[in-house]
């Protein structure tokens, strides 16, 4: 039987030396799925200083940059392998008129971002700055379109302007922008968040608005859209239902919204925190299992061949912004604290991999839970890009089913969760890696993960822990938190024992024998 502590008996009983026992047992006879590399994407809203100053500084800048793309910001993400980036939003992307972003940049027309600030645009960063962008980056686009107050021409002109081979007006608009062959455009977005700032609409008809719509967003030359319908919000099942009843397959993706918040007025610091809040944000972060499974069980019932996939497109801390800066730019910092809402969701998306097909943290740069900040010329990596650097091993890697006995906490809203949470995969090589996050703030925990046969010759590890859970990197101290070499692990005969420190997230590598 699980050992189940209440917080209150933890933090105000313990030694900050005690330890744990925690077993986890690999399960490679039980079915397994592959880790879609798209479950690792991102998101970048014109929003804030995420896109301006965040990515793009112009060529003109005395930032060093690439033809206007800041090139330490390039290369950290380039390290991150980045398989997917969706633009240009959020609430954005509902306001956003795609003519407005082509042609000479002097020219192009300003527009207000009612949503967020109410910061003037000047559409400088548009459709071939984001392209040319992921064609930097290699990974796949993903345009999210206007819906809300576009017109079904308007998308279906942007759809033709991007992916057309052919000698028509709008392939040779984008030929006179400076683009001759098309791009390639995957991931297609009819609309975001209908439900909310993308119209407020009844589910009954933007299943309308979304068959009207995609009908006229055509595939052209060798190009194939994977179209993606706006879902839900949190728990709204019956949006689900209405998709999966009206829609179908005319849809290849539903998205599915989540944001790591527990009071909406109030979401309170990022930097200054309780341990209460800390064990309350990571019970509200694994909400986020639930979520995905309400929606499955309807998706299951009414699609039992998965075909349409479910789309994680928006999730991640949403805190209040940091003192002294703009509102409305969602700046916040980044701490251990959103490195663990980071790998616990990581570990809950690949646990539904048959299923779950991508996700999209939000958001790329100085907005919300970000991978880099920046101010003027610096630029500093968080913890969460930490995170999501180690776990980048999992990416297109096979699911390896694990079953974990470790003791139990009890969050204050009397949340029961683990005190150490844990996924691994294997990897065309037959490589395997196990990452683990050992939450508890003050115990360390001994971990013995039953290999069930599996052998292997080597093995290696990496480990991201800081002395205080609120610790983070900023301007004047960019390495606090940083991985380090990991040490902790002894091998036996069917089995590794790993000691995690409190507060630690691991990534361990093991080569197999014969390789």
């Amino acid at each position: 039987m699980k050992k189940i502590l209440t917080l209150a008996a933890l933090l105000a009983c313990l030694p900050i030396v005690a330890q744990e026992n925690a077993i986890i047992d690999l399960q490679p006879q039980k079915e397994t799925w592959r880790i879609e590399k798209e479950i690792y994407g991102h998101f970048s809203e014109h929003l804030g200083t995420c896109i301006y100053g965040g990515v793009w500084v112009g060529p003109d800048s005395p930032i060093p940059n690439t033809m206007g793309y800041r090139n330490d910001v390039l290369e950290a993400l380039k390290q991150l392998q980045i398989p997917v980036l969706r633009w240009p939003g959020g609430c954005f992307a509902d306001e956003y008129h795609w003519r407005d972003g082509i042609g000479p940049r002097q020219l192009r027309p300003k527009m207000i971002n009612t949503h967020w600030g109410g910061t003037v645009e000047d559409n400088s960063f548009g459709t071939h700055e984001f392209l040319n962008l992921c064609e930097l980056l290699g990974c796949e686009p993903y345009i999210s379109a206007n819906l809300g107050s576009g017109t079904v021409e308007e998308m279906a002109d942007w759809v033709e302007y991007m992916t057309s081979p052919a000698d028509s007006p709008l392939a040779n608009l984008r030929r006179e922008n400076g683009r001759d062959e098309p791009w390639k455009v995957k991931y297609f977005g009819v609309g975001n968040e209908s439900w909310g700032c993308g119209g407020n609409m009844r589910p009954e008809f933007y299943a309308d608005q979304y068959r009207r719509y995609a009908t006229y967003c055509r595939n052209f030359g060798d190009n194939r859209l994977f179209k993606i319908a706006v879902g839900p919000s949190d728990f709204d099942v019956n949006w689900t239902e209405v998709m999966m009843e009206r829609v179908g397959r005319r849809m290849n993706g539903l998205s599915v919204h989540f944001y790591t918040v527990y009071n909406w007025n109030a979401k309170g610091s990022a930097t200054k925190f309780t341990p209460d809040d800390y064990y309350r944000t990571l019970g509200k972060c694994l909400d986020i299992d639930k979520v995905i499974q309400s929606h499955r069980t309807i998706m299951d019932r009414t699609d039992p061949d998965q075909r349409i996939s479910i789309m994680v497109d928006e999730w991640g801390t949403w805190w209040d912004e940091e003192p002294g800066t703009v509102r409305g730019h969602l700046y916040q910092q980044n701490t251990m604290r959103d490195a663990f809402v980071a790998a616990l969701s990581l570990m809950v998306f690949h646990k539904h991999g048959e299923r779950v097909k991508m996700a999209n943290i939000a958001q790329l740069a100085n907005v919300l839970q970000a991978m880099v900040l920046t101010k003027d010329d610096k630029m500093v990596l968080t913890p969460t890009y930490h995170v999501f650097e180690m776990f980048k091993v999992h990416q297109d890697a096979d699911f390896m089913p694990l079953e974990v006995n470790s003791p139990d906490l009890v969050t204050p809203d009397k949340k029961v969760i683990q005190s150490v949470y844990a996924t691994a995969s294997v990897n065309q090589k037959g490589t395997m890696h196990i990452s683990l996050a050992n939450v508890s703030l003050d115990r360390s925990c001994e971990v013995t993960v039953n290999l069930n046969g599996a052998q292997y010759k080597e093995s290696s590890g990496r480990i991201l822990t800081s002395g205080e859970i609120s610790d983070h990197n900023d301007f004047d101290h960019p390495h606090t938190v940083k991985p380090e070499p990991y040490t902790g692990m002894k091998s036996g005969k069917d089995f590794l024992t790993l000691t995690m420190p409190a507060k630690s997230i691991v990534t361990v590598e093991l080569v197999p024998a014969g390789k």
